[in-house]
Order: structure tokens, then sequence, then C-alpha cells
């Protein structure tokens, strides 16, 4: 593993521990001495996304997480929850098991996470993905959404999702890299 200061490639594991995205290790560099943290996670087999217009593209959750971004921008959602979404629309579109998936249903997974995450941030996301042509459908989206309860987005979609955090998300002050003192 490629230590992210010096590039140099060797490192050893100082700790390892299982976290809800797959195996968090602890290395240190051989050379730098300092400490940096990787993530492994299984690869499954690639999961096909079929187009509106009928291609298909391999599936990219760093496309899912821009969009997600972009659509959060300037709202009070944090990181670790635009993340959690992310990761929860992964895990829903692999638990279908099947290789190909139309693009709709990522779309709504989507809306369906912004929904409890934040109202306005749902409306940004659906106006693009359901393309509204005109003000009235804009309008009906809205009303609808009043409807609904106001979201927390600091804690609804941890509780949607239930899933156990890693010592490493619920430190406030994370571990400091530490070198090696020279001999």
């Amino acid at each position: 593993m490629r230590c992210p200061y010096c590039d140099h490639d060797e490192s050893r594991v100082t700790d390892s521990r299982e976290a809800s995205d797959g195996v968090r290790r602890r290395r240190e560099c051989a050379r730098c001495g300092l400490r940096f943290s990787t993530t492994e996670r299984v690869q499954t087999t690639s999961l096909l996304v079929v187009k509106r217009d009928g291609r298909r593209e391999e599936f990219n959750a760093e496309k899912v997480r821009a969009g997600v971004l972009h659509a959060c921008t300037k709202r009070p959602v944090s990181v670790e929850a635009i993340d959690g979404l992310v990761e929860q629309v992964e895990r829903g579109l692999t638990s279908l098991g099947k290789p190909e998936v139309p693009g709709a249903v990522i779309g709504q997974l989507v809306m369906e996470g912004l929904k409890t995450l934040d109202h306005v941030a749902y409306v940004r996301f659906a106006s693009v993905y359901r393309n509204f042509t005109d003000l009235e459908s804009f309008a009906k989206e809205v009303e609808a959404l009043q409807r609904e309860p106001e979201p927390n987005p600091s804690g609804a979609l941890q509780a949607q999702m239930s899933l156990p955090m890693s010592r490493d998300e619920t430190e406030e002050n994370p571990p400091k890299r530490r070198r090696k003192s020279a001999k």
C-alpha cells in the first residue's frame, strides 16, 4: 500500500477492525513513519445501470454522491449523512441481486433518502431527476412534501439506516498523525 504522504510502497498494518463499509486498517509508512487509514471492501460483480435511452454503464457510487452533494449544497446536511445515504443506496441495489438495474430505481432510492434528510435538497434533486416541465407539477411536488413531517438532518438517516457506527466515526478528536523519531 502506497503512503499518501511520501509515496513509499511499504507500510505495516498497526490495527484492523470490522466496519460497516468493510475492514478498516490503520497503517504506518516504513519510510516516513506517518500513519494513515485504508478501507477494504469486498468486490462484488459489477452492477450495470440501464439508462433511459437504453445505454448501459457500470454503477458508480461517486456519481450518486456527486448528485447528492450538489442537491445538499448550502444545506445543513453533514458529509457523514450524505455518505450514509450513498452507502444505503449501494446496499439497496446489491440486495436486489440483479446484474442490471434501471436508472430510475437509483433515482427513487436517492429521493427517498433525501426526503428524510432535507426537504430542500429533496426538491432540488427531484426537480432535475423528474425533469419538471411546468410550474404546476413542481408546485404539486412541494405541496405533497409540505404534508410530510420535517426531517432531522443530523439523525434522520442514521435512525432510518440503523447502522452501527465505528469507533473512528464517533470520536470527536481523531488520532493525530505521528512521525517516527529519527534514530
